[in-house]
């Protein structure tokens, strides 16, 4: 039951940010003199709509994937009065970025918020004004539990926070894990927190050093407070978390290129190098199955805090995402307008089409691949 509610509400946040993508789109394009004709939540079949006063199409549909927006006369190469062709190269550029924008401002928003209630300490140099920052360390809290052993057959789950092993008061995971190897092959006492509450569990640790004694992932949330500097805090924190998208991005393309290049070697030893690099492609990537089934449920178990904090990260990656010149994104579009600008070559309606559909095609083909690897990865 944990895991449907988390995946709806994964769902429900995840069609949120698409939407308010869209609807930065809407806004812009509707300043600029273009006509927005339709914005639809989710993607047709449609289930219900209504025409508003000023001719917009408000549309919900049934695949509950985001959103769209239709704007007039969508080609590069329209030219009637209120089409997105018929706009200039900057005010295309605005309504193009707009949803980009948006998602950024967003996360910027989210994180200036958290910046008061308690920001998470994720980058060794995350940006704080000193004279304006408290730092409070979390209890250490079980992230991810090995089936079958100690710490699962005790009752205990994700997201409980350990309050006292064996007698000891538990400040950091370390601390847990040398407790461990003190107590292990006994029965211990663990006392925990889920949900407000404290519970007691007995657990038996194995006594074989040579695999996990507890069974359980541990982590410890250190956060940071800030009062007059949260939205400093908030909008230099998205900026930093962007570089880090963007060199995350780099780092997976550049072991994606790697691993496909050195698969061709007739070497063993290099091929085995090749498979690391692509299982390291693999395990750092996440589709909507993998978000949806398993990183929205646990963020939900670990508090709003951590809820909040991933929903940000999504939006800023959305942004990021969508900036990058991939036929079919936004970034993309931009992209090829400005190409056939510099080349002085017309960007007629179906050579556009053959751009973004094929684009669109290699999107959605590796969308397919990762659910596949999410899919192997749950089961």
């Amino acid at each position: 039951m944990e895991l449907i509610f988390g995946i709806i509400g994964g769902l429900l946040i995840l069609v949120l940010l698409v939407v308010v993508h869209e609807l930065g789109h809407a806004i812009v394009a509707k300043r600029n003199g273009v006509v927005v004709e339709e914005f639809g939540i989710g993607f047709p079949p449609r289930a219900w709509s209504k025409k508003l006063k000023n001719g917009l199409l408000f549309s919900l549909n049934w695949l509950p994937l985001g959103g769209f927006v239709k704007l007039q006369g969508e080609h590069d190469a329209a030219d009637k009065k209120g089409d997105y062709g018929a706009a200039t190269f900057w005010q295309k550029t605005r309504i193009l970025l707009a949803g980009v924008f948006i998602n950024w401002l967003v996360a910027a928003v989210l994180l200036s918020i958290l910046a008061v209630t308690g920001l998470p300490k994720i980058l060794p140099n995350q940006f704080v004004v000193s004279s304006d920052v408290s730092m409070v360390q979390q209890p250490v809290q079980i992230t991810a539990l090995t089936k079958d052993y100690p710490a699962e057959k005790a009752g205990l789950k994700v997201g409980d926070k350990i309050v006292r092993f064996d007698g000891q008061a538990v400040p950091s995971a370390q601390a847990l894990i040398d407790q461990t190897k003190v107590s292990k092959g006994k029965t211990v006492e663990v006392i925990y927190d889920r949900g407000g509450s404290e519970y007691t569990a007995e657990v038996f640790l194995r006594s074989d050093t040579s695999v996990p004694l507890f069974g359980a992932g541990l982590g410890q949330a250190q956060l940071t407070h800030s009062t007059w500097s949260a939205p400093i805090v908030g909008i230099v924190t998205t900026g930093q978390f962007t570089w880090a998208t963007l060199q995350g991005l780099g780092n997976l393309v550049g072991n994606l290129v790697t691993g496909l290049i050195l698969q061709l070697s007739p070497d063993q030893a290099t091929r085995t190098q090749a498979g690391a690099s692509l299982k390291t492609v693999s395990d750092g990537v996440a589709g909507p199955v993998g978000i949806l089934g398993t990183i929205f449920p646990q963020a939900e178990k670990a508090g709003p805090t951590q809820l909040v904090f991933l929903t940000a990260i999504i939006s800023l990656t959305l942004a990021v995402m969508n900036v990058l010149p991939i036929p079919a994104l936004d970034g993309g579009r931009w992209f090829v307008m400005a190409l056939f600008r510099v080349i002085k070559r017309p960007l007629t309606k179906d050579r556009e089409e053959k751009i973004q559909t094929a684009g669109f095609l290699a999107l959605m083909s590796l969308v397919i691949l990762v659910t596949v690897a999410d899919v192997s990865k749950l089961f």
